[in-house]
């Protein structure tokens, strides 16, 4: 909490359970950090990264459900929510298929039309928002590998997630400073950058957060909420 600006909240169908969210909520609150919901797949087995046939309505309604939840344990702490970040395999497949997409949004929108959507730069997550009348974040990722056409590298495949932290804080300056990143396959993508993702289970999570945050400040990049940029 004392590296990050935004933080994204499970919501209990991937993650997380009333006590946790209530817990992370409070820690934000008293730090400063905006907070967000993170809805994914009814999955804790799997932590929301397996991929699950859902209809759109389907994924409307168990989104809704969770950023409620959410948003009504926030309200109870004097917390109003920041943005909505799909989670794992519901985001991978929402920034690519428009019906999905769709859902998310109609169900962020049916909530509150102020709360940001995140999504991937040029994805139909992003559209779906801006069609709903939602702000969007683009968003990008520190710790995880490209693929050319600009999707995250599955996480079956190796070098999938990044580990040296070096090479994440660089990355993370070029991509505010540049707008572009170096996909798996050496190109370079050009990439809009608004809000900067960084995996809390990743293995350091916490240090490599510091050092990123020390990298971007030390480039000269203010690293503050979106909702006050």
């Amino acid at each position: 909490m004392e590296s990050i600006t935004s933080a994204n909240v499970a919501c209990g169908f991937h993650a997380g359970d009333p006590g946790a969210m209530r817990q992370t909520i409070a820690l934000a609150r008293d730090r400063g950090v905006a907070v967000g919901a993170h809805p994914g797949f009814p999955d804790l087995v799997g932590f929301g990264r397996r991929e699950m046939k859902a209809t759109p309505s389907e994924v409307e309604d168990f989104v809704l459900y969770q950023v409620a939840a959410l948003a009504g344990m926030a309200h109870a702490q004097g917390v109003r929510l920041q943005h909505v970040k799909a989670h794992g395999a519901l985001y991978n497949m929402a920034c690519k298929d428009r019906a999905l997409a769709g859902a998310i949004a109609r169900a962020v929108a049916a909530f509150d039309r102020s709360l940001i959507l995140f999504g991937l730069p040029n994805s139909e997550l992003l559209r779906a928002g801006e069609a709903a009348g939602l702000p969007v974040a683009a968003e990008v990722f520190a710790d995880r590998a490209y693929e050319p056409d600009g999707s995250l590298v599955s996480r079956t495949k190796p070098g999938s997630v990044m580990h040296d932290a070096a090479a994440v804080v660089h990355r993370a300056v070029r991509m505010v400073k540049e707008q572009q990143v170096v996909a798996i396959d050496g190109s370079t993508l050009a990439l809009r950058t608004d809000t900067i993702c960084l995996h809390g289970d990743t293995p350091g999570a916490a240090q490599l957060a510091k050092q990123i945050r020390a990298g971007l400040e030390k480039a000269g990049i203010e690293v503050k909420p979106l909702r006050y940029s």
